[in-house]
Formats: structure tokens, C-alpha cells, sequence
């Protein structure tokens, strides 16, 4: 291995110390799953009309949730100027709306899947270092698209019109392949929705050579192991060092939970996969990540067909901004001075880890999927 310097997560704002003297400190460990409840849900007039609204609203009632009948189709009554309230009122509020025409435009989504769609924006759990900081407009509300069915007529004519697995002969099993979890977490709104399990029955019918994909930090997947798939899902689980889930990964299930979720889908025929993210180099990591692939060796059936996605972390100034506005006393390392910048040909930053220690850590977490997963394929390293 290389001697690449090790950065441990700390508080972004924090006066630098040298690596090897950062304290771990860490919150006491999650022990079991924390379902998405909502306070309020808010029904725009639009989604109203479909039976997704209705079957929302009564799950969300009751639980206790205040339903609110918008008169238009604007989501309002987030915005009070304090941008921790409104941080805390988005994220317990569930809106209930229709995608608009350009929402429903399936877009390309490399390195992933040909192609991505949306069956919700937003996300309820609370990751500290959430990519979905700075490239979602105003609160961070979850909306819920009520009007899936239009949704999904718009994926069959983009059949073999990808440029992932479509044209990708190590792949092309996979068929033309749609992202379903690039803005939310679908799993997180199934109990209130049924927009997953729908969503894959419908892959289910086998609309042509189609495939679903979609990644989850949650682990309730009872209606999911009951749905019709026929192979056409593959299901993979967000997930990292033990130390890293437990201390960044609000609001989502405990890693154990959702290790065992994962063996449950293969059991029930599902493809599924490994989504390593973010990768951080924390006190100890090689033995962190070596846990990790050792449990969810455990937990998976002989012959389980697998995935790995590896991620490492990373952050744009405008994430960083966003993050330290809901997350004041984050722990999360975010220091642009031991960073190594990265432009896009837009002339964008983000922040990377230096080379050297990208390459001890690809290295690393590599050899260790192979030793304890080698039936796995490891789709790509970022």
C-alpha cells in the first residue's frame, strides 16, 4: 500500500489538525429501522386526480399526519427566512404532486444505467453529506410524483438507445437500464405509496428488453419480496463503513438491517448489489471496509447475483454551503485545503481526495470484495 496521508472526517469549519490526532467520535448505534412518517402532506390539485393521492393520504393520516388540499399545484408554505426551520419543516413534510413533462424526460445517468427517471424528488432521511444538497431548489421537500403510470409509458420507446448497458457487451444482460433513486430514495416512501412495488411489477411485464435499478439505505422490503419481478430489478443497498453509517446516516436503517434486506431479495430471486458510498478514509479504515464485506458475505445466498459500485466522497462549494447551513456541527470532513480539485467542462469544482490515496483506497476496498464477494462484479470506481 501506498503512504498516502490519511484525512479523517471533522467538523468542516474546524481549525485543521494533523490526521493521526483527530478524536472519533462517535453517536451511540442505531438498532432499528426508522420508517418515513411525515407530519404534514401537502396534495396539490393536479395529483389529486389519481388514486396514488388518495392511498397517500389515508397511510399518512393514519399516522397522525395533517393533510393539507392545496388550492393550486405550487408547493408553498415551507418558507419562513430561518434556513434550519425551513430545513426542518421541509424534511417532515411530504407533498404529493404531478410530474410535469420535463420531469417526465428520462435523462442519461453515467456511470449508472442508460437512463435515469423520477418517482420522487427529495429524501426524507438525513445523510450529512446528502448529494442532493445544492442541486435541488429551495427546502428540501420530498415530492411524490401521484401520476406514475405517465411516468412509465415514456421508458419503452428508449429501448437499446443508451449508452451504458446498452452498448456495453459486459452488460448487455442488463438490457437498457433505468435509475429510479438518483433525486430520493424510493424505498423510504413504498409503506405510504406503493410506488415501488407498482414500479416493479410493471418492469415485472417485461415492457421489452427493460431493466430497473435503484439504490436504498432503508430495509423494509416485505411488499417488495412479494412482488411480481421476473428478474428485471436489481435492488442495491447504500452502504459503508460501520463507523461512517452510524455517524452521517440519519434517519435511514441500521447497516446490519440493511445487509439482511439485501439477503432477503436475493432469496426471493432479485439481482442486487453492493452501492460503497461515500468512501472515506477514516481512523482504520482498510479493517472498516473489510467488516463490511465480510457481513455482507454472511448474509448473502450461494450464487446471489451481485454488484459493487464504489464512490468515494466528494463535495462541490455549493454543496459544502448547503450542508453546513443543515448540519452546523457536522463531524464531516469537508476541507477544500486537502482536497484535490476536479473541473468539469463547464468550468464547475469539485473536491476529491488526492490521487495517491485514491488508488491505496481503490486498491484496497477491490482486493477486499474479492476476497470475501468474488461472485461480484464491480460495475465502476469514482
Amino acid at each position: 500500500m501506498t503512504d498516502a496521508p490519511h484525512i479523517a472526517p471533522t467538523r468542516a469549519d474546524a481549525p485543521r489538525e494533523a490526521p493521526e490526532t483527530l478524536e472519533r467520535r462517535l453517536p451511540r448505534q442505531q438498532t432499528e429501522e426508522r420508517p418515513f412518517r411525515p407530519r404534514r402532506v401537502l396534495l396539490t390539485r393536479a395529483a389529486r386526480d389519481w388514486p396514488m393521492a388518495t392511498r397517500v393520504a389515508e397511510r399518512a393520516a393514519a399516522m397522525g399526519a395533517e393533510i393539507v388540499e392545496l388550492k393550486g399545484d405550487r408547493i408553498t408554505g415551507l418558507k419562513d427566512g430561518d434556513p434550519r426551520a425551513e430545513y426542518r419543516r421541509a424534511k417532515s413534510t411530504l407533498a404529493v404532486t404531478v410530474a410535469s413533462d420535463s420531469k417526465m424526460r428520462p435523462e442519461p445517468i453515467p456511470p449508472s444505467a442508460d437512463w435515469r427517471f423520477d418517482l420522487a424528488t427529495g429524501c426524507p432521511a438525513h445523510c450529512q453529506y446528502c448529494y442532493l444538497a445544492g442541486s435541488l431548489k429551495g427546502p428540501p421537500v420530498t415530492r411524490l410524483f401521484a401520476n406514475l403510470p405517465e411516468i412509465l409509458d415514456r421508458l419503452p420507446p428508449l429501448e437499446g438507445q443508451g449508452r451504458i448497458t446498452s452498448t456495453d457487451a459486459a452488460r448487455a444482460a442488463e438490457g437498457t437500464t433505468f435509475e429510479a433513486s438518483c433525486y430520493t430514495d424510493p424505498l423510504a416512501l413504498e409503506p405510504l405509496s406503493d410506488c415501488l412495488s407498482d414500479t416493479i411489477a410493471w418492469f415485472g411485464q417485461k415492457h421489452g428488453d427493460l431493466s430497473l435499478r435503484f439504490t436504498t439505505k432503508f430495509a423494509d422490503t416485505e411488499s417488495l419480496e412479494a412482488t411480481p419481478h421476473n428478474g428485471r430489478t436489481r435492488i442495491r443497498f447504500s452502504v459503508n463503513a460501520e463507523e461512517i453509517a452510524r455517524r452521517f446516516e440519519g434517519g435511514t436503517a441500521p447497516l446490519s438491517a440493511r445487509l439482511a434486506a439485501m439477503g432477503r431479495l436475493a432469496r426471493a430471486g432479485y439481482k442486487v448489489g453492493l452501492t460503497i458510498a461515500p468512501i472515506m478514509p477514516i481512523d482504520g479504515w482498510q479493517d472498516a471496509y473489510d467488516r463490511l464485506f465480510a457481513q455482507a458475505a454472511a448474509e448473502l445466498p450461494a450464487g446471489a447475483d451481485l454488484t459493487a459500485e464504489l464512490i468515494t466522497h466528494r463535495f462541490t462549494p455549493g454543496s459544502r454551503e448547503v450542508l453546513l447551513v443543515w448540519y452546523p456541527a457536522t463531524g464531516l470532513e469537508m476541507d477544500p485545503e486537502v482536497r484535490t480539485v476536479k473541473r468539469n467542462k463547464f468550468g464547475g469544482r469539485k473536491y476529491v481526495y488526492p490521487a495517491p490515496l485514491m488508488k491505496d483506497m481503490r486498491q484496497t476496498l477491490e482486493a477486499g470484495i474479492a476476497r470475501h464477494l468474488p461472485g461480484a462484479r464491480m460495475l465502476y470506481w469514482t
